[in-house]
């Protein structure tokens, strides 16, 4: 199952690299931070559910900062996680109503980490919609990430706080070199998403997947001893 999300992954990187679709030198070893992002938030943005939403969860690569700009910029709630989850309070909060800073820079990675405050799972808002970073999609809604499984394992603490809900909509925005045609590999584990959003177009996926909750044989000790919030979930079982 490894070599074969690897493998994906590494087909996208180099279609992304050989196109100079992403902005570093190499879209390789990380979410891609593709050209083109600002129109894809730009096509979210444009959706009913996206304009009803109050609260958004987002993830903090470079990618879909333009999504979490624009969601600070329309009074939107956005949560964001700190990396690895490696705090007792393991998502940033911001708050549009009391932002010192102009919305794009407040959403960046290195301004939320120095200025936002941090919150349990259980502080959190009801979520609206979930904001997913991807290396490779399908049609059918699977995605693979960089390889950490941290959004996984976000996921999944937010559905057993029930924090999403069977109507909150899942998401990700990617160049549409990284949807591809063949079959991803998942596990029970792994969300599916229910919209792709490319720059040029908006998929409806046919088959979109969500664990119920977390999957404790799905994870070592060691993952479980170096995220907080999983020992604390893990001790109330």
């Amino acid at each position: 199952m490894h070599d074969a999300k690897q493998l994906v992954r590494t087909q996208v990187w180099n279609a992304l690299d050989a196109a100079d679709a992403v902005h570093n030198d190499t879209a390789h070893g990380r979410i891609p931070d593709f050209r083109g992002s600002e129109e894809a938030a730009a096509g979210l943005a444009q959706l009913d559910d996206w304009k009803n939403a109050q609260v958004i969860k987002a993830v903090p690569d470079k990618a879909q900062l333009p999504v979490r700009a624009r969601a600070l910029s329309e009074g939107k709630l956005l949560y964001m996680a700190v990396p690895k989850l490696a705090t007792p309070k393991p998502f940033y909060l911001l708050d549009p109503a009391v932002l010192d800073v102009p919305p794009y820079e407040a959403a960046t990675s290195r301004v939320a980490a120095v200025t936002a405050p941090t919150v349990e799972v259980d502080a959190l808002q009801p979520l609206d919609i979930v904001v997913l970073g991807s290396v490779a999609v399908n049609r059918d809604g699977a995605r693979i990430g960089k390889g950490a499984g941290y959004s996984d394992l976000e996921f999944a603490l937010l559905t057993e706080a029930g924090l999403i809900r069977q109507d909150t909509l899942v998401v990700t925005t990617v160049h549409s070199l990284q949807v591809i045609d063949a079959p991803i590999p998942v596990t029970d584990h792994d969300v599916k998403v229910d919209l792709v959003v490319t720059p040029e177009e908006i998929i409806e996926c046919t088959a979109p997947h969500r664990p119920g909750g977390i999957l404790w044989d799905h994870l070592d000790p060691a993952k479980i001893a170096s995220i907080p919030a999983l020992r604390v979930r893990a001790n109330r079982r």
